[in-house]
């Protein structure tokens, strides 16, 4: 039984099919010639090399006894989450040239995911960055966000909570703002 949608959206669906084929223990090339279509299409299918199209996500539907469209959607969840995923690397970054690259001297500066990695780029810079690096990061990502933020943070080093009472006039310790 192929598994439900919502359990594999953003799974290319020739990987589905690929499985299925294996489970069922159809080979692909009888089974493209079953369905009309030539093996090279399938296997290309299955590698991931090449998309569904209407056509023959009803003939899958047929053959594999399901939801005619099934195939078809699996390939539209796919090609959004392979959208989301582009539009996530060329997201909007904050301005480099003011952040110094040795705060990240663990990873690449240029593969921060900027959205998903916040709150540990928070810290850092309000942890061991500068007065500009930290005037950036709050213009980034807005004032209410690494306040936010920051109230969640644990507070290892001093300079977290300095610099949060410095920059944006809160107590960490208090959790309220200093007036």
């Amino acid at each position: 039984m192929l598994p439900e949608i919502i359990k594999i959206k953003g799974v290319h669906p020739g990987a589905v099919l690929s499985r299925e084929l294996k489970r069922r223990g159809l080979e692909s090339k009888q089974f493209a010639l079953s369905l009309g279509e030539y093996p090279q299409t399938i296997n290309a299918i299955s590698k991931g090399r090449r998309g569904i199209n209407p056509a023959l996500s009803i003939k899958l539907g047929h053959a594999l006894d399901t939801d005619e469209e099934y195939f078809m959607l699996l390939q539209a969840y796919y090609e959004v989450e392979r959208e989301r995923k582009e539009l996530l690397k060329n997201q909007q970054k904050p301005g480099l040239d003011k952040i110094r690259t040795i705060l990240f001297w663990d990873t690449n500066i240029n593969l921060i995911d900027w959205q998903k990695q916040r709150k540990a780029v928070i810290r850092r810079i309000f942890e061991r960055g500068n007065d500009v690096e930290i005037k950036e990061i709050i213009t980034f990502y807005g004032e209410n966000i690494v306040k936010e933020e920051l109230m969640k943070t644990p507070r290892f080093l001093p300079a977290l909570s300095e610099n949060a009472i410095k920059y944006l006039g809160i107590n960490l310790n208090s959790g309220y703002a200093d007036e």
